[in-house]
């Protein structure tokens, strides 16, 4: 207990933050990071770019004009050595293990006032603590994310295809951070309640009446969730790559990621403590998965438009149409 105290403490000393200022941070840090790498051409072809993406993406880095490639030679070849650090395609089903993992070690925390659970949340300030979270709203936000989790994990193995495709290993390592973070970011809010009231498995029987809120966040989730399996599907049943004609697909480059952003949307609402409309460290959650996913989404945006050429894809919403 002690150990983990100790290196949570210096952490935190490390930032001058409490626990859940930092994690905000982390989570709006990447997302700002990920950004800025998105700008100058030669950093997003080489560590933005993965899977079919990266080949035309590395092809037009190449036949681009020298004025475009003003790096020296010494940083463009640093730069290529960290392109050339990458892990397979298929390491994305680590990110779900990992998500899986942390919901149940996370469960069995709470559920047992674990030393991990007092080191973290008894660094939480008195004001975050004092806007806390209710007990039912941890255990179905705890739920729902494991929920999300597992299907996608599932979703993983049923839609694998082999590939010899890669990602680079800082997007596999900050995926991995991500989930980790994600996993504590759910409660952390519901610190104050927690360490005020013990939560049971009793608590795990929805016997009350449910609120507004989750009448119309709860559906939301779920539906939001299924569009995305139904996209997953669709896609994973396309014998090649080809511009997907599904009715999802229509005028929208990747619905599936405007789902993903709509279920972390859910949650952040869901999980809004007493007396706040959003629960702030899921908003800047979903701030990094929006980021994310929009970037990737104009990178496919960008590739079909070579494949298949500019006019296929030129008025296509991103990911939410009317939106982005």
């Amino acid at each position: 207990m002690s150990l983990i105290s100790q290196w949570v403490d210096y952490t935190l000393e490390a930032t001058g933050m409490d626990a859940v200022d930092a994690l905000r941070a982390f989570f709006l840090l990447a997302a700002a990071t990920t950004f800025s790498i998105s700008i100058p051409t030669s950093l997003r072809s080489r560590f933005l770019a993965y899977g079919p993406r990266s080949t035309s993406a590395s092809t037009s880095t190449s036949s681009a004009p020298p004025s475009a490639q003003n790096f020296s030679t010494e940083s463009k070849g640093f730069l290529d050595y960290l392109a050339t650090l990458q892990v397979p395609h298929s390491y994305f089903t680590h990110f779900y293990v990992v998500s899986v993992l942390s919901s149940v070690f996370w469960v069995a925390q709470l559920l047992s006032r674990g030393a991990v659970f007092q080191a973290i949340a008894s660094r939480v300030s008195e004001d975050h603590q004092r806007h806390s979270m209710s007990l039912t709203q941890l255990v179905i936000c705890c739920v729902l994310l494991a929920v999300q989790g597992s299907r996608r994990l599932w979703e993983c193995f049923i839609f694998a295809k082999s590939s010899s495709s890669q990602m680079g290993f800082a997007h596999w390592f900050l995926g991995l951070g991500f989930y980790l973070a994600a996993g504590i970011a759910i409660w952390i809010e519901g610190s104050g309640t927690l360490l005020t009231k013990k939560l049971t498995i009793a608590h795990l029987q929805m016997t009350n009446a449910p609120s507004l809120r989750t009448f119309f966040f709860i559906p939301l989730f779920l539906v939001a969730s299924g569009l995305q399996h139904d996209s997953h599907h669709y896609l994973f049943s396309l014998k090649k790559y080809t511009l997907p004609e599904h009715p999802m697909f229509r005028g929208v480059v990747c619905p599936h990621y405007g789902a993903e952003c709509i279920v972390y949307l859910s949650l952040a609402l869901l999980a809004a403590p007493q007396g706040e409309w959003v629960n702030k460290t899921m908003l800047s959650c979903l701030v990094f998965v929006a980021v994310n996913l929009g970037l990737t989404a104009r990178n496919t945006k960008r590739w079909y438009a070579q494949k298949f050429g500019k006019d296929s894809v030129q008025d296509w919403w991103l990911m939410i149409p009317y939106l982005y």
